[in-house]
């Protein structure tokens, strides 16, 4: 493959590129409010397995399809009255954004895109440059995030150069993410909802629309982020409650909750927050896991944050990037036990 060509937003002709890329069953970064996705013509094989490809992502995970908004879940999707109408509440409220509903599939979704599964993840999102290109290329996009399966996901262009230079044809530059941190995961459950992977719309945000749960149950094979080890730097991740109860060393850095207050006893150290704000934390958590994630680091020692709200996605997040070396148990993060509602 040519070498991989990186476009800035404000390029007049990045959406036009992108967009014959993308009908001609190519692959493309492109930003989104949450990270970049690595996207393809979703009702096109072909280009799936490109996606797959370039990602060295298995087969067994499936892809989140993104669509321009609600108007276009129809010939995706099949729903019932009642189904259309809760699902219709969650879309007038949380689309375009960070919400991925994993609804019951037509049979013009291919089996590559969900793994076979009966039903496919869908969001609409936030991000003027994949709206302008979903419009223009007039077909749903899958996109995964724009990096090696399993790796730290990318809220920048450097980031995506970094995972998959010489891999893909274009990477669309759009500066940092805003929310950074991948989509919340839900499904029908009941009268409500089921949180398949948490994430930015959190379980609060949810209640109003019916009672919500966190899923007990393994759902690797329906939607995507669900392995126990994801999201993992190269680095051991070892989850602590405080930089104190561990001795730092030259091998070691940190990931602080708040001020970084031992820094001096690490070799590199970095704040999610220095106010301990979430929001800002779940914007800088992939960054600052980049950050430390060098060459002379061994271990990063990575201070829980509270798990509520949207504490509950970094939490996660964490909690499975610890887990690919042993740094922590893979049980979830939620603690499904004190937040299911």
């Amino acid at each position: 493959m040519p070498e991989t060509v990186t476009l800035s937003a404000n390029d007049p002709g990045a959406v036009a590129h992108a967009t014959s890329l993308l009908l001609a069953g190519e692959v493309v970064a492109l930003p989104t409010e949450t990270v970049y996705g690595l996207a393809g013509n979703a009702l096109n094989p072909e280009a799936v397995a490109r996606i797959f490809a370039a990602k060295r992502r298995p087969f067994f995970d499936p892809l989140i399809v993104h669509v321009d908004g609600a108007a276009s879940l129809d010939r995706l999707v099949r729903l019932s009255f009642a189904e259309g109408r809760r699902v219709r509440q969650l879309t007038e409220r949380f689309w375009p954004g960070p919400l991925t509903l994993v609804l019951p599939r037509t049979a013009i979704v291919p089996d590559l895109v969900t793994n076979g599964s009966a039903c496919v993840a869908v969001r609409a999102p936030d991000h003027p440059v994949f709206q302008a290109v979903l419009r223009a290329a007039g077909c749903p996009l899958a996109a995964p995030s724009a990096n090696r399966f399993g790796r730290i996901s990318p809220t920048t262009a450097d980031h995506v150069r970094e995972e998959l230079d010489g891999e893909i044809p274009l990477i669309i530059d759009g500066g940092l993410t805003r929310v950074g941190l991948e989509s919340t995961i839900v499904r029908s459950h009941g009268a409500g909802w089921e949180i398949l992977r948490p994430g930015p719309v959190s379980a609060e945000d949810l209640a109003p629309y019916g009672p919500v749960q966190f899923s007990d149950r393994v759902v690797q094979a329906e939607v995507p982020g669900q392995l126990p080890s994801h999201y993992a730097p190269r680095a051991q991740v070892v989850l602590i409650d405080g930089a104190a109860e561990v001795p730092g060393g030259p091998g070691t850095a940190l990931l602080a909750w708040g001020p970084v207050r031992d820094g001096h006893r690490f070799a590199l150290s970095a704040s999610l927050s220095e106010t301990r704000s979430l929001t800002q934390a779940a914007a800088r958590l992939f960054r600052c896991l980049r950050e430390v994630d060098v060459a002379e680091v061994q271990t990063i020692y990575a201070e829980r944050v509270p798990a509520h709200g949207l504490g509950v996605a970094i939490m996660d997040r964490l909690t499975r990037a610890a887990a690919r070396r042993g740094g922590v148990e893979p049980a979830p993060a939620h603690g499904a036990g004190e937040h299911s509602r």
